[in-house]
């Protein structure tokens, strides 16, 4: 039974949170107690450049990010009732894992903890596009896909354009052409329901901050690896150079 235009609109509304950019409340996990409103807020100058409060809070969303987006491109290859779902499903473990080694190789050197868990919203868009089945499965991923991309790309922007700092530049710059990768599949897909996704996009609900925060990792525990697929083409040019 086909699955009409209301239906892709409003089918994720319900079970899914749309993110927003609000900064993470990280700052307890890198020795600072109280956070600043204040996300040009210099906290360290390292030989890269000077890291602020926002290039931080970057780092760690673009990691947070790949913990849910990765484990959906997984399903999306493996469950896809269409071609173009689970040839997004590739780019998205593909783009992920790229980004997440990225991020593994800048965050110790900036002094940067990362999350092994993404944050209770991102897990509920996870819980939510795992319920479905079929055409549900794929309108249901590929709109909360193209909400939160679309969400995240100007982010990007803002930083790449106010960052003195080399490294979160260069991350920036693969992240714009990741991001910018991702919401061309998803839209490939068909499925977006364009007016429902500006409305996300631009009304997000209030959440509490403890629903946008990825929870802090355990002392000791391995860093989780997003493992690049041997046997899918890289679809992308930027990478991150650490010396």
């Amino acid at each position: 039974m086909p699955i009409s235009r209301q239906t892709i609109g409003t089918v994720f509304v319900g079970g899914a949170l749309v993110l927003t950019l609000s900064a993470l409340a990280y700052p307890s996990m890198l020795g600072v107690q109280n956070a600043s409103t204040n996300q040009s807020r210099i906290i360290a100058n390292t030989e890269y450049g000077p890291l602020t409060e926002s290039d931080r809070d970057f780092v760690v969303k673009v990691r947070s990010a790949g913990l849910w987006e990765y484990r959906l491109g997984q399903d999306a290859i493996k469950q896809g009732a269409t071609k173009p779902m689970r040839e997004a499903g590739e780019h998205l473990v593909v783009g992920h894992a790229l980004l997440d080694d990225s991020c593994r190789r800048i965050a110790p050197v900036l002094n940067i903890t990362l999350p092994n868990e993404a944050t209770p919203q991102q897990q509920q868009f996870v819980a939510t596009v795992e319920s479905k089945t079929g055409m549900e499965f794929d309108s249901t991923a590929a709109n909360i896909m193209r909400v939160t991309h679309g969400q995240i790309f100007p982010a990007i922007a803002k930083i790449r354009a106010t960052t003195q700092n080399t490294l979160v530049r260069q991350l920036a710059d693969q992240a714009n052409e990741v991001v910018l990768d991702h919401i061309a599949s998803m839209e490939k897909t068909g499925l977006v329901n364009f007016d429902q996704v500006n409305f996300q996009e631009t009304t997000p609900p209030k959440l509490p901050q403890n629903q946008l925060t990825p929870p802090a990792p355990q002392p000791g525990s391995p860093i989780v690896k997003l493992a690049a697929p041997t046997n899918i083409k890289n679809f992308y040019k930027t990478t991150v150079h650490v010396p």
